[in-house]
């Protein structure tokens, strides 16, 4: 397995979300399942996986399912639950030489999981938002 999807594992287990700002590139692109334009750069990308982290790693729930590494890419197959619905998935993630991740696509299955996804993204991300 790759190191840079034994740190992934890592930080997915322990929800460190600090643990992106070394992982993620300054130039990783993002690709929402809900979000229909790539988000560039590695503050959204951080603020999205944070908020995903919280929002999909329900205890007990998410689990990766199986994974494909060749190269500098990797696929893998992720579960969880939402409000009692069922989501599969996958992250593919794309990193450079110098082990940070540089792409990084989710994709969510069936569409009821897509739009639990959405309004508990929406929830999540509001409340992530700085007060003031």
């Amino acid at each position: 397995m790759s190191s840079v999807i034994e740190k992934w594992h890592r930080i997915v287990e322990k929800q460190d979300a600090k643990g992106l700002d070394e992982l993620l590139a300054d130039e990783v692109i993002f690709h929402s399942p809900v979000v229909h334009t790539p988000q560039v750069g590695k503050r959204i990308t951080s603020l999205y996986l944070a908020a995903a982290m919280q929002t999909l790693n329900a205890p007990g729930h998410f689990k990766y399912l199986r994974e494909v590494v060749d190269g500098n890419n990797a696929v893998l197959e992720f579960q969880t639950e939402i409000d009692g619905i069922t989501i599969n998935g996958i992250d593919m993630i794309q990193w450079n030489d110098a082990g940070q991740i540089i792409d990084f696509k989710v994709m969510v299955r069936p569409l009821k999981a897509v739009n639990a996804i959405h309004a508990a993204m929406g929830r999540m991300l509001e409340a992530m938002k700085p007060k003031g």
